[in-house]
Order: structure tokens, then sequence, then C-alpha cells
């Protein structure tokens, strides 16, 4: 079966590793994949466009089905084999249905992370301005502190929605980020034991983004935060 699945994926990319993430806990190991470099502009190659138009990562192949939502794809691969690996969904309706909440949820923690540590990436810089910045960062504040919120209910050493899921999948990779950018683990002690549960699960450790390992030293565009 993993002959048939192929991925194009960015090293450091959330959306990227989310799909890498459910792959291994699928235990599809043997697929192609092929790291592609954001710098290069590699992701708007041809061979990219021809599966994505956006000229985004991840593009997900699977047979003749194309995938290139993350989201998308991982709901693919869990529905496609809910008995092969890990279930990533929650069978009682109140659990699946806290996973799929904050499944979705993580979207709008990655995009708020975004805007804030690749601001003068994605702002030309005729219109930066302070204040926007500003907003930018007080946004994903609040929003940090929502995750907090939600992983005070679950309690500490806990996932997202019971059992490690989707929602764990995809919200992970944007922690990690956010800690590899420099957020701190006193401000935001939660989200810190919640790094350290999950960063040593096997489907984590194997798909870690390559240069995280070459480089362990992050950065400090969140430490003030």
């Amino acid at each position: 079966m993993a002959k048939k699945m192929s991925l194009f994926w960015g090293a450091g990319s959330p959306p990227c590793w989310r799909v890498m993430i459910t792959m291994e806990e699928k235990r599809f190991q043997r697929y192609k994949r092929k790291l592609l470099s954001f710098e290069a502009g590699e992701h708007k190659s041809a061979e990219v466009l021809e599966l994505n138009p956006r000229g985004q990562l991840p593009a997900f192949k699977h047979g003749d089905s194309v995938l290139n939502e993350s989201i998308a794809a991982c709901l693919f691969l869990e529905n496609q084999y809910q008995l092969k690996g890990t279930r990533l969904l929650p069978q009682t309706p109140a659990e699946q249905a806290l996973a799929l909440q904050r499944m979705v949820e993580g979207i709008t923690l990655n995009d708020k992370l975004n805007a804030v540590i690749y601001y003068e990436w994605f702002v030309p810089e005729e219109e930066r301005c302070d204040a926007g910045v500003k907003r930018s960062r007080e946004v994903l504040g609040a929003e940090l502190q929502l995750w907090e919120k939600y992983l005070e209910q679950v309690g500490p050493g806990a996932y997202l929605a019971g059992a490690f899921s989707l929602a764990d999948v995809t919200v992970f990779p944007s922690v990690a980020c956010a800690f590899r950018f420099g957020l701190s683990v006193l401000r935001y002690p939660k989200l810190a034991k919640y790094y350290s549960l999950l960063k040593g699960r096997a489907s984590i450790k194997v798909s870690w983004p390559p240069h995280w390992l070459e480089s362990p030293q992050g950065y400090d565009v969140l430490k003030d935060l």
C-alpha cells in the first residue's frame, strides 16, 4: 500500500509534519517522499504545481487521489485505514467531537503563530508597522492562553481528547514550532508539559525536522510573548 503513496514536504512545516506523523502512526514507513526547500522556492516547482496549483506543501498523493490540505490528508488516512496502526479518532461521540474540534482549532493556532513568526515574510516592507506587529502578538498571546486552559481541563499528562488522536497530530507541530521560536516555558507551563509529553513519541521523533536536529538552538522571536 505504501508504494502507492508519495509526499512532497518541507522541513519544519507543521502541515507537512502532521501528514508525516499520521503516516508513522499508521505504520506506513516505506512511502515515497521528497524533501523540498522553501528558501530555494522548490515548492513552486513544476512537479509540485502538477499536484498542487497553489504551489504549497504538503502535496500528498494516494494512488490517483491527490490531497494537498494536511487535515484532509490526515482524515483520509484515518478513514481508509482505521484498523491499521493507531486509531486516531475516538469512537465515543463526545470524545470524537472534542478531537475534531481541537483538530480544526489547531489550524487557527498555526495561522496566528505564522502571523508573528513570519511577519516579514508575509507582509511587504512598505506595509509593515509596529502597530500591526503588536496586534499580531497580542492575538497570538490570547490564543496561547486559550490552549493553556484547554490543557488545564484535560489535566496533566493527558492528550487533547483522551487518547492520542488527530487533535494531537494537528496541534503538536505548531506547539513544537512555538517553542522552537522561543516561547517561554514559564509563562506557558501547560503547553510546555504537553510539548514534553509528546516530543518523545516514536512517530514524532522519527519525523522530527532534520534541520532542528542539526541545529538544536532555536530562535527568540517569541521569548517576550
